[in-house]
């Protein structure tokens, strides 16, 4: 999406750059990013607020929109969530081997959010791997599968 600078736009313009950022941030959220994540890509320095709204009496405007205050509920949102989750849980390892390209274009990725290649992956794994998809996999959802070795499976 093309930066705007919403100070010269017109009113109908701003409300359409303050809807733009928050569809943003709802796919953000939906990525269930860690809350720091979150309000680092959307309201940090170099966040999506920023980049629409670069000018003091614009930024200003759009904080007191019903589309800013959805956004803090979203940040919100995330924030308790990471206070209720368990503190520590075991930890497994797995190698995935994969060409350098998409090494490469996961590091990027990771940087770009802010979170590491590892945290990144596991998010992606989650969405993809829900109850749904593994019952299309084929799999019995509960079950182990039979690869997992003695140390407990492959549990990221």
């Amino acid at each position: 999406m093309k930066t705007t600078t919403a100070h010269r736009l017109s009113p109908a313009r701003s409300l359409e750059a303050a809807n733009a950022v928050l569809q943003v941030a709802e796919r953000l959220h939906a990525m269930e990013p860690d809350w720091v994540v979150f309000f680092s890509e959307m309201l940090g320095i170099d966040g999506h607020v920023q980049k629409m709204f670069p000018h003091k009496a614009s930024l200003q405007t759009f904080e007191c929109s019903p589309q800013y205050a959805r956004i803090r509920e979203l940040l919100d949102d995330l924030r308790s969530r990471q206070a209720e989750a368990p503190k520590r849980q075991s930890r497994r390892v797995v190698t995935v081997r994969m060409p350098r390209s998409l090494h490469e274009t996961l590091k990027t990725e990771a940087r770009r959010l802010g979170v590491s290649i590892n945290q990144l992956c596991v998010t992606k794994l989650i969405r993809m791997l829900d109850e749904h998809d593994l019952e299309n996999f084929g799999f019995e959802v509960g079950e182990p599968d039979e690869s997992d070795d003695e140390r407990g499976g492959a549990d990221l």
